[in-house]
């Protein structure tokens, strides 16, 4: 009888505690959305949860340099969320930092008649998701008056309202950025580098004076990059020739031959002895494209332990690296802007379009990575690539343009998808494997070989010598980007 009286019990301590359980769930706040964030006190650089003269003096040092510390430091400075770093931005810090305390700026502000954020203002929730953004700078910097781009004076006064007041605003911060990288490195240019970047920087003049403003964004970014990013120094020479062969081959695609071999007018031998001789006269390579053997051996171990490597560190990019990768492509400024100029199908046979934003791809992996190229070119290659062997076996004409993550990551041109983004990264990364010359051999013995899969035809060839054009770029940034400069 106790036995039963003790289970009825039990049973009704269980029903009691089921309908607690459910009024609970109904009726008590519960944590429904797992969001974690960071609480941020713009103006506050040195994180000290307070604002006075130290983080004053962090302001200054900053405003000089605005480009040298973390993305960060910048969104700290950008209180009146407009996404620039401007005079107005400067006079509330300044005010606030007198004070010491926003209710009293506030209440000073107000009393002269200016206006002043509220102290809530000066305070922001940071999701763990968002991407931090820097401001783009628009205050007159005295890096203006010695830089190399002798326009950006006329850019900070030009600025105006609008899209074509936006380019303006981002030509002049990038055209900051650049003067003051530009001055660190140009006590150590090497020669090759000082001519090269003359070439570029009277480009940019040009294209100012054209008013080509969207163009000549990406060119000073591209300058920006270079200056931030590249060194000859430790270089193989091979590697420094690589622009010089791409420029020919970019050339070989206007020639009155190649306008001929189009046309029917010239054989395709014609064609493959001019990329040949600029081979060997820019690389030292002799290659014989006609009679070049398949670009594989499946019977040499190395090809299988160098694929082995390559795959360990496409393993060890995890979800946190792939949601950085995808934020940078979705929200970084300067990477949208790469990324947005595209033209007509077929139309961007030099690959104007594509280099840039693949820098800035493979810049922001390495970030991710620490400065491990290896781990880098991993990640970038699970993002971009089209994963399964199987995928192969279905006709192209069911297929989407591309089944990798290419609405988030998509250098160059829409008619390209993913293709030439993989050249770079791929041939770029077996420079690290093998060498950069057993990777242009590699590279040049697969583009003869799908050339010749794909009928010996004029559109065959084009794409023959963009895709090597592609992988002259992977090789040339690949080898000479200098972790230790990105620091």
């Amino acid at each position: 009888m106790k036995i039963k009286n003790i289970a009825k019990g039990f049973a009704y301590f269980l029903v009691l505690a089921a309908a607690a359980a459910v009024l609970g769930y109904f009726t008590l706040p519960v944590n429904r959305v797992n969001m974690r964030s960071r609480l941020v006190m713009l103006g506050d650089f040195n994180s000290d949860n307070m604002w006075d003269s130290r983080d004053a003096a962090l302001l200054a040092a900053f405003v000089a340099d605005p480009f040298a510390g973390p993305a960060d430091t910048a969104y700290k400075a950008d209180v009146n969320h407009n996404g620039l770093l401007d005079a107005e931005d400067i006079a509330f810090l300044e005010a606030l930092y007198a004070a010491g305390d926003p209710y009293k700026a506030r209440a000073k502000s107000e009393a002269g008649g200016r206006a002043f954020p509220y102290p809530r203002e000066f305070f922001r929730y940071v999701p763990d998701t968002e991407y931090i953004q820097r401001p783009v700078i628009a205050i007159k910097h005295p890096a203006e008056d010695a830089s190399p781009l002798t326009f950006l004076k006329q850019v900070r006064l030009a600025g105006k309202g609008g899209y074509q007041g936006a380019l303006l605003h981002e030509i002049y911060s990038e055209g900051i950025r650049f003067t003051l990288a530009y001055a660190k490195r140009a006590p150590w240019l090497d020669p090759r580098e000082k001519v090269y970047g003359d070439a570029k920087l009277r480009r940019c003049a040009a294209l100012w004076a054209a008013g080509r403003h969207y163009e000549l964004l990406l060119d000073i970014t591209g300058l920006t990059e270079d200056a931030e990013t590249l060194t000859v120094k430790g270089q193989p020479p091979f590697v420094a020739q690589s622009l010089y062969f791409r420029d020919h081959l970019r050339a070989l695609l206007e020639s009155p031959l190649y306008k001929n071999y189009t046309a029917g007018k010239a054989p395709a031998e014609e064609v493959l002895k001019a990329i040949e001789k600029y081979a060997l006269e820019d690389m030292k390579l002799t290659v014989d494209l006609v009679n070049m053997e398949a670009p594989r051996n499946f019977l040499e171990l190395k090809n299988y332990a160098d694929r082995v490597r390559w795959q360990y560190y496409k393993t060890t990019s995890t979800r946190r690296d792939f949601r950085r990768l995808l934020l940078f492509a979705q929200y970084d400024r300067r990477y949208l802007r790469a990324a947005a100029r595209t033209t007509k199908k077929l139309a961007d046979a030099p690959l104007e379009n594509h280099n840039l934003p693949m820098v800035l791809l493979f810049r922001e992996a390495l970030a991710i990575k620490d400065g491990n190229k290896l781990a880098a070119v991993g990640l970038v290659d699970e993002a971009v690539r089209i994963p399964f062997a199987w995928i192969k076996s279905i006709p192209r004409n069911k297929l989407p343009a591309s089944v990798a993550l290419e609405n988030f990551l998509l250098p160059g041109n829409k008619e390209d998808g993913s293709d030439k983004s993989r050249h770079w990264n791929v041939f770029g990364g077996i420079s690290l494997y093998k060498s950069p010359e057993a990777s242009l051999q590699l590279a040049l013995a697969r583009e003869v070989n799908d050339f010749r899969e794909e009928g010996r035809t004029p559109k065959a060839m084009t794409e023959f010598i963009r895709d090597t054009m592609a992988n002259l770029n992977g090789i040339y940034y690949v080898v000479s980007i200098n972790p230790a400069l990105l620091k």
